[in-house]
Formats: C-alpha cells, sequence, structure tokens
C-alpha cells in the first residue's frame, strides 16, 4: 500500500453565480498530490487554475466536493481551524502583494507579528530565511528600491516564516524575465529539496513545469484534462488541451496540412541524427522535419521532431514501423499545423 497523499482534491466544483447567468470555473477536479512533490497546474487564460489553487485552502469555498490536506477534511473545520490550517499553507502571487511601507525584514515578520510571535525571535527567523533566498544584504530596503525578482525572494522568504508544509505559487514567475525565472525556479527547487516543502505551481507555461516539476495537472475549461509524470505527459500527451501545451513551438507549417504528420520523441538514452539519418538511409525516403527542439525535463535531456511523411503509403507505414522498432516514440499527427 502506498502512503496518502498530503493533498487530496475530492470532486471539486466552483460555480459563480450573478443576476443573470451561473459560470462554472471548475468541474469535478479529482487530483492528488504527495509530500515532498512539486506539482505543476497547468491551463490556458481563464481554464480555471488560480481558482483551483485558492481552493486548495479555501480561500475561495469551493461549490461542491472539498479538499483534505494531511487528513483533515477542510470542510469539516470551522474558521479558527482554516486559519490554523493555513499557517502551514504558504502561498505567492504574481505581483507580490508586499507591505511597501514596511522594509524587507518586517514584510519577512509579519505573519510571524499575527502568530503572536516575539518581536527578537522574529526577527532571527527573518534573518535566517533571508539568508536562504539570497537577500541577507537586503533586510532594511524597502520594496521600492527592489527588483522584481528580489521582490519575489521576499515574498518566498515572508510565505516560508511559519514553517509550512505546502507552498502555494500562483503565476509566481510571470511578471518576471527569463533569467530571473530561472532564478526563482532555482530557488524554488532547492527549497523542496532542503526544506522538504510540498510545493503547487500555478503557470500557463509549459517551461515552468518542464524545469521544476515532479507531475503536471493540466486544466482545461474547469475540467482535469490530464495528470501525470512531467515526462510521460511530454513524452505521450494523450488529450487536446495536453498536446495544446507540449506542441508550444508557435512554428507554422500551414504547408504540410493534409500531409501524414509523425511526431517523435527521444530521451536522453537516444539521439535525434543516427537515428534519422539511418532511417533515411534504410527506408530509401526523404522526410521533411517540420519542428525539433530539446528539454531539460527533470535533469534528463528529451527531444521532439515533427516530421511530414511522403506520401506513397507504403514508404511512410516503413518509416514508422523502422522507428517503433528502434524504441522511438511515434505519435502520428492528424491534421497538424504546427
Amino acid at each position: 500500500m502506498g502512503t496518502t497523499p498530503l493533498i487530496q482534491i475530492k470532486d471539486l466544483e466552483k460555480h459563480y453565480v450573478s443576476q443573470n447567468n451561473k459560470v462554472t470555473a471548475l468541474s469535478g477536479v479529482n487530483l492528488d498530490i504527495n509530500k515532498g512533490d512539486i506539482c505543476g497546474i497547468i491551463g490556458m487564460s481563464g481554464a480555471g487554475k488560480s481558482t483551483l489553487v485558492r481552493c486548495i485552502n479555501f480561500l475561495e469555498r469551493p461549490t461542491k466536493g472539498t479538499v483534505i490536506i494531511g487528513g483533515r477534511d477542510l470542510l469539516k473545520l470551522n474558521e479558527k481551524q482554516l486559519r490554523g490550517l493555513r499557517q502551514k499553507v504558504g502561498m505567492i502571487f504574481q505581483q507580490f502583494n508586499l507591505l511597501m511601507q514596511r522594509n524587507v525584514e518586517d514584510n519577512v515578520c509579519f505573519p510571524l507579528e499575527i502568530g503572536g510571535v516575539s518581536r527578537n525571535e522574529g526577527r532571527k527567523r527573518a534573518g535566517e530565511l533571508l539568508e536562504l533566498v539570497g537577500l541577507a544584504d537586503k533586510r532594511k530596503a524597502y520594496p521600492s528600491q527592489l527588483s522584481g525578482g528580489q521582490k519575489q525572494r521576499v515574498a518566498i522568504a515572508r510565505a516560508l516564516a511559519t514553517n509550512p508544509e505546502i507552498l502555494l505559487c500562483d503565476e509566481a514567475t510571470s511578471a518576471l524575465d527569463p533569467t530571473t525565472t530561472r532564478s526563482i525556479l532555482e530557488l524554488l527547487k532547492d527549497i523542496n529539496i532542503k526544506l522538504g516543502i510540498t510545493i503547487v505551481i500555478i503557470t500557463h507555461e509549459m517551461s515552468v513545469v518542464e524545469e521544476i516539476c515532479d507531475f503536471v495537472a493540466i486544466i482545461d475549461k474547469g475540467n482535469l484534462a490530464e495528470k501525470g509524470r512531467v515526462e510521460d505527459v511530454f513524452s505521450n500527451p494523450k488529450t487536446d488541451a495536453a498536446k495544446k501545451l507540449v506542441y508550444h513551438s508557435g512554428t507554422s507549417a500551414k504547408e504540410m496540412t493534409g500531409n501524414r504528420c509523425i511526431r517523435i520523441v527521444f530521451d536522453g538514452k537516444s539521439s535525434f541524427e543516427p537515428v534519422i539519418a539511418n532511417m533515411v538511409l534504410e527506408c530509401r525516403a526523404q522526410v521533411n522535419i517540420l519542428f525539433a527542439n530539446t528539454k531539460d525535463i527533470k535533469g534528463q535531456a528529451f527531444g521532439q521532431m515533427v516530421l511530414q511523411l511522403p506520401d506513397d503509403e507504403m514508404q511512410s507505414e516503413k518509416i514508422i514501423n523502422y522507428l517503433k522498432n528502434k524504441n522511438v516514440n511515434v505519435e502520428e499527427l492528424i491534421g497538424y499545423v504546427g
């Protein structure tokens, strides 16, 4: 028997009702997140992912269903018990939400003050956390004097102040440039390893999931479309929503419409050139490479190619069979247009 997941989301629904209509933000979501994992929840804008993360700690109360954290059903907790539980669930946001009139140290101390921690103890804890996030020299600076990346580091330190078991990150890197985003993701990965904190990352960027996450859940129009290990979803996306996120090259291939196209995925044990070159020689057929790239997923190299096959059906089948015999993951794309 496996261990019980730290977070269990069960049959979760969230509806918003106005005078004129009812909007379903989430519909029948079931998701387990294990202790110590980094789980990415990804979807396009308006998919419902931010609503989901706010339902995890009951900042948004679900219309139906429930969330169980560490064996405690949040639906059965009163407001005082919920406040106590939320101290174990830190949260960081896209816009940092720092108190502008307080310096860095006082921002980190703020949740400790609310929790009744003494001033001296709070400052000691703030110093430790600012060291952890690489901002020990900025403790007396104000948010207006910091860069976006520094502000997010302060927000992370503040979220860690109450020793949470879970850290919820709602589009935490969306307002940052790519280099700063990478540094924040490295920091979150470091925190996960050093402190064993379970991290839930809400994002619309597949690159964020590929960089840091163990597992991914794809939200599409309020539904959980697909979930699994990141490398599995990347290698073999099953739903249209997953495919749209994985095939995010933006490469135009309209001239291919109507022809047979395949996507092949290589893991770190194989490489592009020998397989493709040998295939061309063996099958005596040319293919058109529409798109190719490589990804680093949890430290392992993954590559993908989209190939246009010859019009001749026998040659196309020969190519597909050749690749499968070489243990290359082959997926036929219907109506691929890049």
